[in-house]
């Protein structure tokens, strides 16, 4: 098994060597992600990933094109993606060997970028999501949007964020995009502080492309970054296609509970209303 592990925190070295000491105890070779060959994830049977989502992200580009599962083991703040905490590592690394998980296919994105001056475009690929932001605070840039290259709108704008129902409860929540549920296919966009009037999050099908093109009059220069990692600088007239891609990222997963009660959990959302709170207001005067 392939162990990715936060070097920056202390508390992750610590959780490393209690995953590392399961392991051994169970006969089975742990190959530390630092010190792993190119292409080792093609030869093992799952990776376990001890630091919060910027860790299981960057242990998705060791599996990327691959059905290796991913098992997170959140030592972040929120950690979506994580499926089990620190308080249960040796508990869940246990599971794993023992093979009492299930796996969850989640959609990723293609991203393809042309440049102005250049006929070959660049291609890269996100999990949570591709963003599109300016360089310059003073200024805005000017973007084109097309959908299966049929022009829909554009926008002066701080920037674009086009996200996987996976990366839904990311930067695009943030920007005050809706939540996806997991298995939800398809490209959200959604627009940063944009001047326009049509300026709504879309979600668009997953068999669509989403088109955008920086305006070659545009002054501000902009830069997309793929899951905050990827980043390639745009020229005026660069022009960025996204689609879901055929590849997703395997995760391993131990709970059944629905999503509703990750989201509930994660950001501890008030589940009783004022009808319930009334309700048992009222069962305790009866008292």
């Amino acid at each position: 098994m392939l162990v990715v592990t936060h070097r920056g925190r202390p508390e992750a070295i610590h959780a490393e060597q209690t995953a590392l000491s399961v392991l051994a105890a169970a006969g089975i070779e742990a190959v530390i992600a630092d010190d792993a060959p190119g292409g080792a994830a093609d030869a093992v049977e799952a990776v376990i990933v001890l630091g919060g989502d910027g860790t299981i992200l960057r242990a998705a580009e060791l599996t990327r094109g691959t059905t290796v599962p991913i098992l997170g083991v959140n030592l972040g703040h929120v950690g979506f993606l994580a499926e089990a905490e620190m308080g249960d590592l040796r508990r869940s690394v246990q599971r794993l060997i023992e093979g009492k998980y299930t796996v969850e296919a989640r959609p990723a994105l293609d991203v393809t970028i042309w440049q102005g001056s250049t006929g070959d475009p660049l291609r890269s690929w996100a999990l949570n999501d591709a963003t599109i932001e300016k360089f310059d605070r003073r200024l805005m840039i000017e973007i084109e949007l097309d959908i299966d290259g049929r022009p829909l709108t554009s926008y002066a704008t701080d920037g674009l964020v086009m996200a996987t129902s996976t990366g839904s409860t990311a930067h695009a929540f943030s920007a005050g995009g809706p939540v996806l549920w997991p298995d939800v296919q398809g490209v959200l966009v959604v627009p940063l502080a944009a001047h326009a009037l049509f300026a709504r999050p879309l979600v668009v099908g997953p068999a669509s492309t989403v088109g955008v093109t920086i305006t070659a009059s545009a002054a501000a220069e902009a830069i997309v970054t793929m899951d905050g990692r990827r980043a390639f600088e745009l020229e005026p007239g660069a022009r960025i296609e996204v689609t879901v891609s055929p590849d997703p990222v395997i995760l391993a997963r131990l709970s059944t509970a629905p999503f509703a009660d990750r989201l509930v959990n994660k950001f501890n959302l008030p589940v009783i209303g004022w009808r319930a709170r009334a309700r048992a207001a009222g069962a305790e005067g009866a008292k």
